[in-house]
């Protein structure tokens, strides 16, 4: 390793390419290569192939197959998945000799942990997900108390408090949890006339046709079953509207079977015609312009990326005022946030804001202003950055680290 480079492994416990592998890769991108020398370990797929595109080496993981569950034999099957990448990617990580490594979720920073006893390297846990009631909750928690090499960044507030829970806010100052949230491409996604022009155009869509779209993987949590009921309320005050629906179910069958039910759904509800199911796409900044609201339906949602990228192009953004949501938007000053679960207030929310133009448009304007303040990728770059040279110059998680390590000596991020 060349003097003053930083060697920097991130791991990442699968290959599907999610709202975390996204925030990953955008980190990868804005990483100064001259002030650090970045790894991937990941599993073959998707996402080991967008990081060798960024340049970026990867090392070869097993996929972690491990979830939340009663069932025994679930659990059997997942605490033997656990055992078998541990053991892996202890190997790998002894090979690799990092510096500082980034568990990019709370199954890889438990992987992590378990893989390094002894090995006194600092391990950061990036939390992406609000952690559900469950005895395992508890668990992960006193795992993450149970070495001074831990150190957490959590996507917005509402993470932070629910990772905390009752046991690591007992323990405030020994487990700090970093708050640090996700930021937007204020280049890719921004205002464009001619590309809303042009996007529609390939759609089939009239200029002035009302568009309502939300963007992200088929599964209950994203709530688009509760937008089909209230886009069927909607239709019937403004009957030439279009519900696009981009996304498609990414991780088990039951979100496979959710799908199904969503297209059921629609042809139930007498709206089969206007909702399209575009499933997953790539020209997702176009899309965003296409719309006239997209809606963030989500019953939980930790920090979403695509609330910020929503609000950077300049569309008008409605969204449950659930977990992180409330952290980005504004009410009736960057967005409109509605009660999860509450179908009538969801279709007021998108009638009021296609009928009142000048309302949807002042919202838009606040809302691009604030992803330009304070979601940036240049200040998210400089906040991982800072985060980065204290967990490394942190003398109870460096282990035989002597010296304060200098802002300019590992420069990590991009201004």
């Amino acid at each position: 390793m060349k003097a003053g480079m930083m060697k920097l492994l991130f791991y990442n416990h699968t290959a599907t390419v999610s709202g975390a592998e996204r925030v990953l890769l955008l980190i990868l991108s804005e990483l100064d290569r001259s002030g650090c020398t970045p790894e991937v370990l990941c599993p073959s797929g998707l996402l080991r192939q967008m990081v060798e595109e960024l340049g970026v080496p990867c090392l070869e993981a097993e996929p972690l197959t491990a979830r939340f569950t009663w069932r025994p034999d679930h659990l059997l099957r997942y605490l033997g998945s656990f055992y078998r990448v541990i053991r892996r990617v202890r190997e790998q990580v002894r090979r690799a000799a990092p510096d500082l490594i980034h568990a990019n979720s709370i199954r890889a920073g438990l992987v992590m942990t378990a893989a390094t006893v002894g090995l006194r390297v600092p391990v950061i846990w990036h939390l992406h997900d609000l952690l559900p009631h469950h005895p395992f909750s508890t668990a992960i928690r006193w795992v993450a108390l149970s070495s001074s090499r831990l150190r957490m960044i959590a996507v917005s507030q509402a993470t932070a408090d629910s990772f905390r829970g009752l046991v690591v806010r007992w323990f405030g100052k020994r487990l700090p949890v970093r708050v640090i949230h996700n930021a937007a491409d204020t280049e890719r996604f921004q205002p464009d006339a001619e590309s809303r022009k042009a996007a529609r155009h390939e759609l089939g869509l009239e200029d002035a046709q009302p568009v309502i779209g939300i963007v992200g993987q088929l599964t209950e949590r994203k709530g688009q079953l509760g937008l089909l009921h209230a886009f069927a309320k909607v239709t019937a005050v403004i009957p030439q509207a279009v519900l696009l629906v981009i996304g498609a179910p990414l991780f088990t069958q039951g979100d496979q079977d959710y799908h199904r039910h969503l297209v059921q759904t629609a042809e139930r509800l007498g709206i089969a015609e206007q909702v399209r199911f575009l499933g997953a796409r790539g020209d997702i900044p176009a899309l965003m312009r296409v719309m006239d609201v997209l809606v963030v339906n989500s019953l939980a949602e930790p920090c979403g990326l695509v609330v910020l990228e929503g609000m950077a192009s300049g569309t008008p953004v409605i969204a449950t005022a659930v977990g992180g949501n409330p952290e980005m938007i504004r009410h009736n000053v960057s967005g409109w946030l509605v009660p999860a679960r509450d179908e009538d207030a969801l279709a007021r929310g998108i009638i009021k804001l296609i009928r009142q133009p000048r309302l949807a448009s002042l919202l838009a304007e606040s809302a691009r202003q604030s992803v330009l303040t304070h979601f940036s990728v240049s200040s998210f770059a400089k906040k991982l950055n800072d985060f980065y040279l204290e967990a490394i110059s942190t003398p109870t998680a460096a282990g035989s680290r002597e010296a304060v390590v200098r802002q300019d000596q590992y420069p990590v991020g991009r201004d």
